[in-house]
């Protein structure tokens, strides 16, 4: 038996049938896992329990899950996996881009979510990796280039870390688009080109020295610090 203490999950979800179930996968699969179904109590709970993750329903009573999250990524860096049924694009990407690390549709498996979970806690529990100047911790999603912290969104942050994991080595797009989205979702080429861009104009404003993510014509990017 491990000595470890359990990891901490919150589950935010006002549908009962729901949370129980997914308290009890966890359960059984090692986590130390708490519910709660208000909006309003979400954060104060967050507080009390210093949760290692939160499941976030987008709809809860009282106020909703993107709200929440935005004042949860004011001051931790906690992973927050979204749990919701609505799909439309413009949730999937507002979730995202506000800080959530992955983003779960209803109807799911229990399954599927534990497996998620586990998954971005090894990715968390990294310690730092420094690397040219770079450097990345991922147990606090933080990444700082010269020694200046690096704001970043959690799409750049994963591109950045999956660059910086092989220095010199060519990443295609269709590579990198698989470990930029956790939820699989089908992107084209310009949108990571896009977050390219944005991560490149990021590094510059701290050194100008060179151009650390260079473009492979016809193959990728790499990085080179």
């Amino acid at each position: 038996m491990s000595a470890t203490q359990p990891r901490r999950i919150l589950i935010a979800e006002d549908e009962p049938k729901l949370a129980a179930l997914l308290r009890d996968y966890l359960t059984a699969s090692g986590f130390d896992a708490s519910c709660v179904s208000d909006g309003l109590r979400v954060v104060p709970e967050f507080r009390r329990s210093n949760p290692d993750l939160v499941i976030l329903d987008l709809m809860l009573p009282h106020r909703d899950g993107l709200e929440i999250c935005r004042e949860l990524r004011t001051f931790s860096t906690v992973p927050i996996v979204m749990v919701t049924a609505r799909v439309e694009e413009i949730d999937r990407l507002l979730g995202l881009e506000l800080g959530a690390d992955d983003y779960v549709c209803k109807p799911f498996s229990p399954r599927e979510v534990v497996a998620r979970i586990k998954a971005i806690l090894r990715r968390a529990t990294r310690g730092p990796a420094a690397a040219g100047g770079l450097t990345i911790d991922a147990d606090r999603h933080r990444a700082e280039f010269e020694g200046v912290a690096l704001e970043l969104t959690p799409v750049e942050f994963r591109l950045l870390s999956t660059l910086a994991a092989a220095p010199g080595r060519v990443f295609s797009r269709a590579r990198l688009m698989e470990n930029l989205y956790p939820d699989h979702r089908i992107v084209t080429d310009r949108t990571v080109d896009s977050h390219v861009k944005n991560l490149r104009r990021k590094l510059e404003k701290v050194s100008q020295a060179h151009e650390a993510i260079q473009s492979v014509y016809g193959l990728g990017y790499k990085l080179e610090l």
